[in-house]
Parts: C-alpha cells; sequence; structure tokens
C-alpha cells in the first residue's frame, strides 16, 4: 500500500479565474476563509508535504506556511502545467493534485485512490462521479500519480496537448468511484461561491 508520508499534496491555484471575473479564486473568502484554505485543511492529514501551485499571488500563497511553486510552461497553460511543475519540485515517490476551488474535497480521498491504483494495479488514479441521470463523470483534475509520470506528461505538453481528461485516459488509470458529487464541485464564479455558501448554512 502507498503510505502517506509516501504522497506529497499539490494544490491547483494557477488559474487565470476567468470565470470569476479574473480573481485569484484560491484567495476568495469561503465562510470567510481563502478557499485554498479549506483545501488545504482538508488535504494536510492526508498527505506528508504540502505544494501550492500559483503564478500569482504568490507571497500571500505562502502565508500559509506551503511552498510555492509556478508554471514552468508559460502563459497558463491549465492544471497539467501546475501538475508538471508539481512533479519537478515533488521529493517524495508520489504526487496527489486538487483544485483551490474544492473546499468539500472527501476527507478519505488519497486513501481511497491509494487503495484504486493497488487493487487495478495502475499508474494512477481519479474519481468518478455518477450523476443524477447515472452519466459517469471523470474527475481528473484530483490526481494520484508516481513522480515518473513527468516524461511522459512533459512529452504531451511539449506536443501542444492541454487537455487533462485525454491524459490521464491515456494512462493505466483506475478510475474510483465516490457516491458524493458535491465534494468534487469546483466552485467557478462568485454566483457559485455565494449558492455554496448558503447551501453550507442551510444542509
Amino acid at each position: 500500500m502507498i503510505a502517506r508520508d509516501d504522497i506529497t499534496g499539490l494544490i491547483l491555484a494557477g488559474g487565470r479565474g476567468s470565470r470569476m471575473g479574473g480573481t485569484d479564486k484560491g484567495l476568495q473568502p469561503f465562510h470567510g476563509t481563502p478557499m485554498v484554505q479549506h483545501t488545504l485543511q482538508r488535504l494536510a492529514p492526508q498527505t506528508g508535504p504540502l505544494l501550492i501551485n500559483a503564478n500569482r499571488n504568490a507571497d500571500r500563497y505562502a502565508s500559509f506556511g506551503v511552498p510555492v511553486i509556478a508554471d514552468t510552461i508559460a502563459d497558463f497553460a491549465g492544471p497539467l502545467a501546475g501538475m508538471l511543475a508539481g512533479l519537478a519540485q515533488c521529493q517524495t515517490p508520489w504526487l496527489v493534485t486538487a483544485p483551490c476551488d474544492t473546499p468539500f474535497l472527501p476527507t478519505d480521498l488519497v486513501a481511497r485512490l491509494a487503495q484504486g491504483i493497488e487493487d487495478e494495479r495502475a499508474d494512477i488514479a481519479v474519481p468518478v462521479t455518477v450523476d443524477a441521470d447515472g452519466r459517469r463523470r471523470l474527475q481528473p483534475v484530483f490526481c494520484l500519480m508516481p513522480v515518473t509520470a513527468a516524461a511522459g506528461l512533459r512529452a504531451y505538453m511539449d506536443a501542444g496537448n492541454r487537455k487533462i481528461e485525454n491524459w490521464v485516459t491515456g494512462q493505466r488509470l483506475a478510475q474510483v468511484v465516490f457516491d458524493d458529487a458535491r465534494a468534487f464541485a469546483n466552485i467557478n464564479t462568485l454566483d457559485e461561491l455565494r449558492e455554496h455558501e448558503t447551501a453550507g448554512r442551510s444542509g
């Protein structure tokens, strides 16, 4: 079994925040606390070291007590660029990623992904949720991968590819089903942020 201390947690906060008016999503307050801090608090007990990938406001992210790394590929190339930067800095055999705008991520996320890799003899693992209509939805931004994935990911991106789902499905992949789709909800707009705050108070 993959040990917790063998896994570095990487929070992806390197996007443009286009759908949130260009603001830095991870620093937006959610119940009075920056979203990235919610994600940190949920992910930290599940991993060994932690990193934050951010391309803006590095000093503010560093204030959370976690090393901050920027993309090595220019122009906000998406979550894969953040993963690649994390793999380059990772000092453990494994890296797990989570976006900064998912304050409800499961507290058993990493253990279940690690179990999926072991059970299926896979190379990487991502969660899958099931919509109300029964449609399975891959959640590839939450990804447990070995540091040895770096070379293949670099080649994929050097070829001009940016789609994360295409990359993960091209690997020997464990798809781990989680029942609570809300746990993986991305908060992309200020309206969604307020809706989730209201739902949290009423739920």
